[in-house]
């Protein structure tokens, strides 16, 4: 793509709006904005597609938008699925409820039915909402985490899951086809409602959605009982969250929780943080500071769409809130989950346990424990997906959980997409179970450590923005994918896997293999005790990812031990 030809047409032609063409001007003498607005197509990666807000080719607009909505459109057609319908919700962002319209009178002026929701509601909900209506496709306008200049448009396939190769594939290949705007079609919301294609999901949906996940709470009976005392600060951080959370939690009989009032509005300007990300310990300010007010045991938060839950637990031995990884409060989950499904008898001799290849490596020490197959995937929750998607099919094994370590986590198979308001529930149920053995949830994670050894992960992102950053980006990722690295500091590398191209080498025997993952850019070094190091591009932002875990004899000795790794692992990467 000619960025200046595109930049010319879209200032030109008749296709685009005055108002897009006058945004579009009031740049013409800034070479370096033109180019990062019209170098590339906005892509799906492994949330879909993402971008900051404005117009051009590289941005979200109602022009990419609809170009998206008609490819999808055309491809629904194609697999003669378009009676089934498409589930559509939106998150607070800045032009989500614009998007969210326009997508659905796209669909429907293709002769596709559509269930817009009433207003915004998490991503969990409406994979499970595509599964209650058996619907062929659904779609959330999202930028999920990302700073408040994103939107974002996630597509999901009829099993309630994001769509993974080769449909992602095929449907951005539909949506290249569209060489002119003007193919986008177009209806009135009237007429659209004339013709039974255009339809509203109320309220319902939420009573079917909170039901499902109360029935799968394990200690209902403890809840009531601990629930009178155990104190519990919530955040959605302007987001989705509390559409459901709040009503969820009263309704099992958490009695006493405590809304951020500052927070708990829908805001796309997201006024209170700079980043809505419960992976940032800055976005729980204001929920820290409530916690203290109230004396409460759990501070939690779910970013826009609520797919994501970050928490802080009182260590009542110091008085301090004490921070989780997205890895620790999922093992956490996992761990009281698992082991009270045991205690039930529960638990199914044909369990998974589905993990990432970036994940903790303490999640296969719990799955081994309990006896359960570990099942380790691509970076992607749409990728643990296809695996639960697939022993459906196969009936061959069972669902028990799935997490990423991202901040999200899966408690049972009524959706296929990770529910930062299930994790709510569970967290909180897991610690009034605790507190009725007179423990807290950081005491629980200390037991953790101690009971399969001390496991701590980091992740660091190298952000390199604009049309030259990415190709720094792919620099870096071929440097290091070209350069043969027997030792990351002090540690010695024992395995090597691209994945890219489905490799492995055993740098201590020399033996060559396969990974059997599907292609990805990514590259994984297992170092020796038990520690490792992977690195990849983000598919939805201008970052390279860095992600590294070890194992220590103690909880300062693993902390002292990954602060070495991460600093060797950054000068490998800044460096190659």
């Amino acid at each position: 793509m000619d960025y200046k030809e595109e930049y010319k047409r879209w200032c030109e032609s008749e296709e685009f709006d005055e108002e897009t063409k006058k945004e579009l001007l009031s740049i013409k003498d800034d070479e370096k904005e033109i180019e990062d607005r019209f170098y590339k197509e906005l892509e799906f990666g492994t949330a879909g597609l993402r971008g900051v807000i404005g117009s051009g080719t590289n941005r979200m607009n109602k022009y990419t938008v609809g170009k998206a909505t008609q490819g999808l459109a055309n491809y629904i057609i194609e697999q003669g699925t378009q009676d089934k319908g498409v589930a559509i919700s939106y998150d607070s962002r800045i032009m989500s409820d614009e998007f969210s319209m326009q997508t659905a009178l796209i669909l429907n002026a293709n002769g596709i039915k559509t269930y817009l929701f009433e207003s915004l509601r998490p991503v969990p909900e409406l994979s499970y909402a595509i599964r209650q209506l058996k619907c062929t496709a659904g779609i959330m306008i999202t930028a999920s985490h990302n700073p408040p200049k994103y939107n974002g448009y996630k597509v999901y396939w009829d099993d309630g899951s994001q769509i993974i190769a080769p449909r992602d594939k095929d449907i951005i290949n539909k949506v290249r086809a569209i060489q002119d705007f003007k193919e986008i079609k177009t209806i009135s919301k009237a007429e659209a409602i004339e013709k039974g294609l255009f339809n509203v999901i109320g309220k319902e949906m939420d009573d079917k959605y909170i039901d499902t996940l109360k029935r799968l709470v394990l200690n209902p009976e403890i809840i009531k009982e601990q629930g009178k005392k155990l104190k519990v600060v919530y955040t959605p951080l302007h987001g989705t969250g509390n559409t459901v959370v709040e009503r969820l939690l009263k309704e099992l009989g958490f009695e006493n929780v405590y809304i951020v009032p500052q927070q708990a509005k829908p805001d796309g300007n997201f006024p209170t943080v700079d980043y809505p990300n419960p992976e940032d310990k800055k976005a729980f300010r204001m929920a820290l500071e409530l916690a203290k007010e109230v004396d409460a045991d759990v501070v939690l938060a779910t970013d826009p769409d609520a797919d994501r839950l970050g928490i802080f637990s009182k260590d009542t031995k110091t008085g301090e809130y004490m921070a989780y990884t997205g890895n620790m409060s999922a093992l956490l989950i996992a761990e009281y989950r698992i082991s009270q499904m045991k205690d039930k008898d529960m638990l199914p001799k044909d369990g998974m346990f589905i993990t990432t290849v970036v994940s903790s490596n303490l999640a296969k020490a719990i799955a081994d424990y309990y006896g359960l197959e570990t099942i380790e995937v691509l970076t992607g929750f749409k990728n643990i997906g296809a695996v639960i998607k697939k022993a459906e099919e196969n009936k061959d094994k069972t669902y028990v959980f799935g997490f990423e370590e991202s901040y999200g986590c899966l408690i049972g198979d009524y959706a296929r997409d990770k529910d930062g308001v299930s994790a709510v529930m569970s967290l909180c149920e897991a610690a009034a179970y605790y507190q009725s053995k007179n423990m807290t949830l950081w005491d629980q994670m200390n037991n953790i450590y101690e009971k399969y050894g001390y496991y701590k992960e980091e992740q660091v992102s190298i952000v390199l923005e604009g049309a030259e950053g990415a190709l720094k980006i792919k620099q870096m990722m071929s440097n290091m994918r070209n350069k043969e690295i027997n030792q990351i500091g002090k540690y010695k590398v024992l395995k090597f896997k691209d994945i890219d191209i489905d490799y492995i080498k055993d740098l201590v025997t020399g033996e060559e293999s396969t990974t059997g993952l599907p292609k990805s850019n990514v590259l994984y070094y297992e170092l020796e005790n038990d520690a490792w190091c992977c690195v990849r591009p983000s598919g939805t932002e201008p970052k390279i990812k860095l992600y590294m875990g070890v194992k220590g004899k103690c909880l300062d000795c693993a902390i002292s031990e990954m602060e070495y790794l991460k600093v060797a692992m950054e000068e490998l990467v800044r460096n190659a």
